[in-house]
């Protein structure tokens, strides 16, 4: 039996080793990059106004993703909006530009993870509490079914975000080059 526990450790050691403090975070930010980057993009663009100063004008599906319910309150009318629920719209959208673009390129990769788990946090509440998502959507743990979009998916999300925060954005990465930039 000691053989074999020795083998386990031998190779596993190995491997270990091989991979070191590069693997991970790599994998990490790769699979955010392959999985979630376009799909935070694709929603960002849909909240931008038109021409260059769209970052700055929130459309109406800006105002309908954050806000549904007052967005329904306020008779469809996004101009009834007030700055702050304005700002706050602006807000999002271009954290769901430059956060996840800091987690690709390994720029200030745990804030921007942090950043994100926030992000993804609200996301989860708004489409609970003001999109009214049903029960299957949100889904359970522990229930066999590993497919719902709030409770399944969105913990898989925050572990590529706990490895970021816990690990950094490994030796290939911006934060990398800045690190050996200042030494």
């Amino acid at each position: 039996m000691n053989t074999i526990i020795n083998l386990h450790d031998g190779v596993f050691s190995s491997i270990n080793r091989a991979l070191g403090t590069w693997f991970l975070p790599t994998l990490a930010r790769f699979t955010f990059a392959a999985v979630l980057l376009v799909y935070f993009w694709k929603s960002a663009k849909t909240k931008l106004g038109d021409g260059f100063l769209g970052f700055f004008r929130p459309t109406d599906n800006g105002y309908i993703q954050v806000f549904p319910k007052k967005f329904e309150e306020l008779g469809y009318d996004s101009s009834q909006f007030g700055f702050l629920d304005t700002l706050i719209v602006m807000a999002g959208t271009w954290a769901e530009f430059i956060l996840p673009l800091m987690i690709v390129i390994g720029f200030c990769t745990r804030l921007a993870a942090i950043g994100m788990v926030g992000f993804v946090f609200v996301q989860s509440i708004v489409d609970i509490t003001g999109h009214g998502v049903d029960a299957k959507t949100i889904g359970a743990w522990f229930d066999g079914p590993s497919g719902s979009l709030i409770l399944d998916q969105r913990l898989l999300w925050m572990v590529l975000f706990a490895i970021l925060i816990v690990k950094g954005a490994g030796p290939i990465s911006a934060d990398a080059v800045l690190r050996r930039a200042r030494s």
